[in-house]
């Protein structure tokens, strides 16, 4: 493929890495059950498409998230592919779990608001910063790698405006805690680009470093890319994405999907930024997941390309 045409733009990271997050984060909210033989082929296609960081599943109770119920079926389906595997843990029992299966990078999700902590956690944002510390604790004796969640960075559902300063404690606690790397969700897609570099620089200057810091935007009002953009002009070099642009948040009805990986690797492409991903192959394998749940891909990427191919 000839295009995009490539056309650096000054001070951007010369390589990204896609933190994705479609077989999980994108299969969650699926009201059907779907096949743990498919969640498996599908992350084994990710795989083959170069994405090196592949958020497999969740160690959560069933009765939360159904449609990760087979955690213990699929992990041993994947655990054979050469990159990572990241595995969301809600507390000691899910990080149990996932030691067993010999899971090596784990994550905590935390909420920097009370409102959705008491409708995702069902406690205070304390009281579940309490709960995550000695899950990280026991990770980090085990020398797992450990990721933290933060929604509801740029606005929440129920309060609206979130305070910058209350996102940064909520930061800093993850890190003081002990996890490596922090990822910044715009959980309703409310974020645009001057709000995240303004979150960035608070970061910053309290002690987080750029360089453990992803960002998880929400394409709501179509500004993830928009965000993403702001977000590398900052130096960030860690993006999550979903394959086809799947996922929503089963407890924000806002919340429509995640950034779409093939749009953002055509971004990533026509600026020169090194990702790894073979986009045709990327952009099959996201075809034949909605083949697999009956509905067109909502990726405008996805969409293009495979429509060339008709």
């Amino acid at each position: 493929m000839t295009l995009p045409m490539t056309v650096p733009a000054a001070d951007l990271p010369a390589r990204v890495r896609i933190h994705e997050v479609g077989a999980r984060d994108g299969l969650q909210n699926e009201k059907s059950t779907v096949p743990t033989e498919v969640k498996a082929e599908f992350v084994r296609r990710l795989a083959e498409a170069g994405l090196t960081t592949i958020e497999a599943t969740s160690f959560v109770h069933p009765k939360w998230v159904p449609q990760l119920a087979d955690a213990e079926e699929l992990f041993p389906l994947v655990s054979d592919l050469p990159v990572a595997l990241p595995v969301l843990v809600p507390n000691d029992r899910g990080l149990d779990r996932a030691l067993a299966l010999g899971a090596r990078r784990v994550a905590v999700f935390a909420s920097a608001t009370e409102s959705f902590a008491k409708a995702n956690l069902n406690r205070t944002l304390d009281e579940s910063l309490a709960v995550f510390e000695p899950v990280v604790a026991r990770a980090k004796a085990e020398h797992v790698h450990v990721r933290g969640y933060v929604s509801m960075c740029f606005g929440d559902p129920w309060e609206g405006a979130v305070p910058i300063h209350q996102v940064v404690r909520v930061c800093r606690a993850l890190r003081d805690m002990g996890c490596d790397e922090l990822s910044l969700g715009d959980t309703i897609g409310v974020a645009t680009p001057g709000h995240v570099l303004e979150l960035l620089s608070m970061l910053n200057e309290e002690g987080v470093p750029t360089n453990v810091i992803g960002v998880h935007f929400h394409d709501t009002y179509g500004q993830a890319l928009a965000n993403t953009y702001a977000a590398l002009e900052h130096g960030v070099t860690t993006v999550d994405a979903s394959a086809g642009g799947l996922g929503g948040c089963p407890y924000a009805k806002s919340a429509t999907g995640n950034l779409a990986t093939e749009d953002l690797v055509w971004m990533l492409r026509g600026l020169g930024i090194d990702t790894g991903v073979d986009l045709d192959r990327l952009v099959a394998t996201s075809a034949w997941m909605a083949e697999q749940l009956g509905r067109p891909s909502p990726s405008r990427t996805v969409r293009a390309l495979s429509h060339k191919e008709q």
